[in-house]
């Protein structure tokens, strides 16, 4: 009965965050195939638009290069790097302008020491440990029947926690990097107001994705919580 309970109590939390994921990932390619259509009417390329940015910006020091795959485009602080897919890279579109300054946006983040990126970057190590290794060890904890068990148990939600959290300072860093983007967009005039809707329906879309990401992430820590703090309590 109790673990006949925690399922779905699961699926009462997560299944409306997995419908959210999916609304959301319908929304990004419907928008990013309408707008990948439209050509600006300056005429830029992603590319184009992206160095245009970053040097307005005095940030000529930053690469950028073309990398395979679709919507694989990213900035990386790391080697200061700002990575296009060719599908951007090459495009006049208006959905590419978008997502170029999108990822300068990033750029822009990283010289101007923007918190929350700091934090996100200080975290991915951590992130890339426990999404993986610690629902395992939760789980292990979970069915030892012990104390010794709920220790583990604790020690594995520990670290998928940071997963979750991950994904929340993730919604800042993204949604100020669309604001940077629109706001210079709008100024610079290399896309024209006209246009913007398509920015906006393209950025909007793609930050509803790390919204149903950090739902989806806190869903499931209220799950492991539940299934924990109920054993505790059968005891």
């Amino acid at each position: 009965m109790y673990y006949g309970g925690g399922y779905f109590l699961y699926l009462l939390f997560s299944l409306p965050a997995l419908l959210l994921g999916l609304w959301a990932q319908i929304k990004v390619k419907g928008a990013y195939n309408k707008y990948s259509k439209v050509p600006s009417a300056t005429g830029m390329t992603g590319a184009e638009v992206a160095r245009r940015m970053l040097d307005s910006n005095n940030l000529s020091s930053v690469r950028i290069e073309e990398i395979g795959g679709t919507l694989s485009d990213h900035y990386d602080p790391g080697s200061k790097v700002l990575r296009l897919s060719s599908g951007v890279a090459r495009s006049n579109s208006v959905a590419a302008a978008g997502i170029a300054a999108h990822e300068s946006g990033h750029a822009l983040q990283h010289a101007a020491g923007y918190g929350p990126l700091k934090i996100r970057s200080l975290m991915i190590p951590s992130v890339q440990i426990g999404s993986w290794l610690g629902p395992i060890i939760f789980m292990v904890g979970l069915f030892l029947a012990s104390n010794t068990g709920d220790t583990i148990a604790w020690v594995g939600l520990a670290l998928f926690g940071a997963t979750a959290l991950f994904a929340l300072v993730t919604l800042p860093v993204e949604m100020n990097a669309s604001a940077r983007a629109k706001a210079w967009l709008a100024d610079s005039g290399v896309v024209y107001s006209s246009e913007m809707q398509g920015v906006n329906q393209v950025l909007d879309a793609a930050a509803l994705t790390y919204v149903a990401a950090a739902i989806q992430a806190l869903s499931t820590i209220l799950y492991y919580l539940f299934l924990l703090t109920g054993r505790s309590r059968r005891r």
